[in-house]
């Protein structure tokens, strides 16, 4: 009787002991499982974030880069990659009249034709966007003797005929670009205003496969707030003593 008697105290405090070396790991596996679970929520948060800004720096139609992410690229291959860039302007010559004739689902056919034809061109070695409208641009790196090759693929890409409903629409378009080692500046704006005033001397003019900007281009002012070449404003340059 004596025996079992001192017995129990012996199993009382095993189990005390059990109890109070296991409770501390409960509570630390039920700690870790909860902090699990809140990070992978907010893994999950961080990711859609992430999903739905790089959804809202796309464009729906074409799904390449919209203006605000083709800016940020541009930018910075400008800053890596100084001389070796190149920076493409792009403008659908007729577009309004297939859109008119056509329909407005031909005119997508075709905007979503030439994104699919630019970015090909592109390949990894930089970004293409479309920034407005039938308005395009593309920055990418390339040594400046393969430049004139590159730009004539990129011409014959673009001049290739779209099916459209069986029907084939002829695709024209104007091309401009420019480069650091031509315009002697890194600036973001002042390489596209190159590109832009390039592109729009191909419109106007219609001869040759594309331009390569110089800094005129660059320099080029504007009419009532616009750049030559666009609907109201003049055909050609006006002089100095005009702009006063």
């Amino acid at each position: 009787m004596d025996s079992v008697l001192r017995a129990q105290p012996r199993y009382g405090q095993r189990a005390l002991f059990l109890t109070t070396a296991v409770l501390p790991v409960t509570c630390w596996a039920v700690h870790a499982l909860t902090l699990h679970r809140r990070l992978a929520a907010e893994r999950h948060r961080l990711a859609e974030a992430a999903r739905r800004l790089e959804a809202a720096r796309r464009d729906q139609l074409t799904g390449l880069h919209a203006r605000p992410g083709y800016v940020q690229h541009a930018t910075g291959h400008l800053n890596r990659h100084g001389d070796t860039v190149m920076l493409v302007f792009l403008d659908a010559v007729g577009f309004k009249a297939v859109n008119d004739i056509l329909g407005h689902d031909a005119g997508n056919t075709l905007i979503i034709a030439i994104a699919s034809r630019l970015e090909q061109w592109v390949g990894d070695n930089g970004v293409a966007a479309r920034l407005h409208g039938d308005e395009f641009a593309a920055v990418l790196t390339c040594p400046v003797a393969d430049r004139a090759q590159r730009l004539e693929q990129l011409h014959q890409l673009l001049h290739q005929s779209v099916d459209v409903d069986g029907q084939a629409v002829d695709v024209a378009v104007s091309i401009g670009m420019s480069s650091p080692s031509d315009l002697h500046s890194r600036d973001y704006t002042y390489v596209l205003r190159g590109a832009e005033g390039a592109m729009y001397e191909h419109k106007r003019e219609g001869t040759g496969l594309y331009r390569i900007a110089t800094p005129d281009h660059a320099n080029e002012p504007s009419v009532n707030g616009r750049r030559l070449g666009r609907t109201g404003t003049t055909a050609h340059p006006l002089a100095p003593k005009d702009l006063r």
